[in-house]
Parts: structure tokens; C-alpha cells; sequence
């Protein structure tokens, strides 16, 4: 069989609140709060390109796994669910590591802009910022959600065992971010809720500090206990 080489391009970029791999959700649509804004490139950046788009209560999106790219593809990877230590193979996976860095994730379609270009604004993204898109689909209710379907290794929604609370000096810097972003609070909260620390982490960090960046902001926390006690928001 010849070989055959396939070109893409974007039709779109991702602005999402993520600004770095540690601490994106896992997996679409756990943390609601996390609405990014995906700008349409020309030539696919017309009003008639997303007719009937409106519609829709969800999106497909097609991206590429940008930040991980050149580290190339792996056979078999751990992923979080079991622990980071049982290794599985790629295809049995949702790792960036594939032969093809393309990814696939649903996300909910909070509104089209077509004022200046055309541009969607979603909801639920787990996608870093500046993720190159490739294609949009309509998620089809019918054909795309199967109650029978089995989930292999993660059949459940992971468990938000963690409690999220903010120190005074967090609490102020909040009050006066929120002016500018009203769902902070409830991004921050749904975060550190599910734990974004690494999945084969040791029980002796307890005491250690962590950081995400969110938009233009570092969000630091330390656990304690459940809790995640938010301790600074610095821009």
C-alpha cells in the first residue's frame, strides 16, 4: 500500500484559562467554570461557516496535542485513573504521546460571536491555551451518547474528594479579581477539587506548596489534609 501524507491546518485557536499542562482537567466537562474562547481563523472565520451551529448544545473538537508534539509517540503510557504506575497501551488511552498528535474532546457551546469574525465561546474545555483546532463537530445526543458503553479502566466520573478553601490574604486578592472574572471563585474551587496533583505522588508531600496558572494568574495552595487551602492568587 503507498504511503500517504496528510496536511492539516487549523481553523481555529483555543484561548483557554490554562496556561501550562500541571493542572488541566483530565478529561472534558469536569470543571464547568473553565470557558475559553475559540477564534476562527480566515478563511473558515464566516458567519455561514457555524449556520445552525446555535443549535447545538455541545461541540466536538478536533485538536493538536501542541505542547507535546516533538516528544513523539510512546506504545504503552500510565495514566492517572490507575495510578500513574500500571502502564496501558496508547490506544487504550486518551494520552498526548500518540503516533498522530490529535486529540478529541467534547465541550459545551455557551455562544457564537460573529461580530468581528466569527469566534465560539465553550465551556467545560480541558485544553491548554493556544491549542491549535482542526476541526468542529456537532455532538449528536442520539448517536453519541451510549448508556451501554463500557469504560474500560475508568467507568466512573473521578471522585472529587477534595475541599476547597481560601486563606484571608486569598480571600481578599479574590474580591478584588473577581471584578474582572466573576467565575473565579467556582473555577479555582472546581479545579483543586479533583486533585490535580499527580497521580503517583507521595503521601510526604502533605506540607508541600503548589501552583497553577490560571489566565495571568499564579493560584497557589497547599493540601491540608482533604482540603486544599488556596493561599495566594498572584498576577
Amino acid at each position: 500500500m503507498a504511503d500517504h501524507l496528510y496536511t492539516f491546518e487549523p481553523v481555529g485557536v483555543l484561548h483557554s484559562p490554562y496556561r501550562e499542562k500541571f493542572g488541566i482537567p483530565r478529561q472534558p466537562g469536569l470543571v464547568d467554570a473553565a470557558e475559553a474562547r475559540l477564534q476562527l481563523l480566515p478563511p473558515y472565520n464566516r458567519e455561514e461557516a457555524v449556520r445552525g451551529l446555535e443549535g447545538f448544545s455541545h461541540v466536538w473538537l478536533i485538536f493538536g496535542f501542541h505542547a507535546t508534539a516533538e516528544q513523539g509517540w510512546r506504545p504503552t503510557v500510565r495514566p492517572p485513573r490507575l495510578g500513574g504506575n500500571a502502564r496501558v497501551g496508547v490506544f487504550a488511552s486518551r494520552s498526548t504521546f500518540r503516533p498522530n498528535p490529535l486529540g478529541l474532546s467534547v465541550v459545551r457551546l455557551a455562544g457564537i460571536d460573529c461580530s468581528d469574525g466569527v469566534s465560539l465561546t465553550l465551556a467545560g474545555v480541558d485544553l491548554l491555551d493556544q491549542t491549535p483546532i482542526f476541526d468542529i463537530k456537532p455532538y449528536l445526543p442520539y448517536a453519541d451518547a451510549l448508556p451501554s458503553a463500557q469504560g474500560g479502566f475508568a467507568p466512573e466520573n473521578p471522585d472529587t474528594a477534595v475541599s476547597v478553601s481560601f486563606s484571608p490574604q486569598a480571600e481578599r486578592q479574590l474580591s478584588r479579581l473577581e471584578a474582572e472574572r466573576p467565575r473565579l471563585r467556582q473555577l479555582v474551587c472546581e479545579l483543586l477539587a479533583y486533585d490535580p496533583r499527580p497521580a503517583y505522588r507521595s503521601d510526604t508531600d502533605a506540607s508541600r506548596d503548589y501552583g497553577v496558572k490560571l489566565y495571568d494568574l499564579d493560584v497557589r495552595w497547599r493540601m491540608l489534609g482533604d482540603v486544599a487551602e488556596v493561599t495566594a492568587l498572584v498576577l
